[in-house]
């Protein structure tokens, strides 16, 4: 168990960590690639989670044989996400009452994401928690992907919190071992998406957990 109380800053991933939003995901990868006449591989979310918008573009075009731009197929993209991130998707179980609860006790808060701020300023606003954050920081900002720690990094260095007292939210496996490489400790969120990775992320983690209720001492 991670005493909060005693962290100088938190890092949050947004999507399928603060968000229930992977569910979007699924069905935008299963309209998008249906129209092209393929199915969606087991693999491929899992391939393109840990991408920014610009590299899961690129990855998909040369997995696919795509024609299309990289710029098309991210318009695309976004057309069909706006909406949900503007006004359906919500935060997950305990979100809320644990950034008050860090709120209160004066900790730092930032996100780090692989998401656009076209989708996480909105979906921020439409749940009313835009307001927590120190800083928001996107793939688009570092080199690396979240295999590295380098949007960590970056997070940290905007919060003026010392990683060694920091603590990173993330519920992909490539976040956690990015994280851990950064010297940060790390807490697996649990994500239906995900959940026969359970253990593996438990194993990266120095604490699980299945909602953010569990967080609060």
């Amino acid at each position: 168990m991670i005493d909060f109380r005693e962290c100088e800053g938190i890092i949050f991933d947004l999507d399928g960590t603060l968000i229930d939003s992977m569910g979007v995901w699924e069905q935008i990868d299963i309209d998008f690639l249906g129209k092209r006449g393929f199915d969606v591989p087991k693999d491929y979310l899992d391939k393109i989670t840990p991408l920014g918008f610009e590299a899961c573009a690129d990855y998909t075009i040369e997995r696919f044989g795509l024609k299309e731009t990289r710029q098309q197929i991210i318009k695309e993209w976004f057309d069909m996400a706006v909406h949900a991130y503007t006004c359906e998707v919500q935060l997950k179980k305990g979100v809320r009452r644990f950034l008050d609860y860090l709120k209160n006790h004066n900790i730092k808060m930032s996100i780090a994401t692989a998401s656009d701020m076209e989708l996480v300023k909105p979906v921020l606003k439409n749940n009313n928690i835009s307001d927590y954050f120190d800083n928001i920081t996107t793939l688009k900002e570092v080199k690396r992907g979240k295999g590295y720690p380098d949007v960590y990094d970056l997070s940290a260095e905007k919060m003026k919190v010392d990683k060694r007292c920091c603590v990173v939210f993330e519920d992909i496996r490539e976040g956690l071992i990015g994280a851990k490489a950064g010297g940060y400790r790390a807490v697996g969120v649990y994500d239906e998406r995900a959940k026969d990775s359970v253990e593996v992320l438990r194993k990266l983690s120095d604490m699980f957990i299945y909602d953010f209720n569990e967080c609060i001492c």
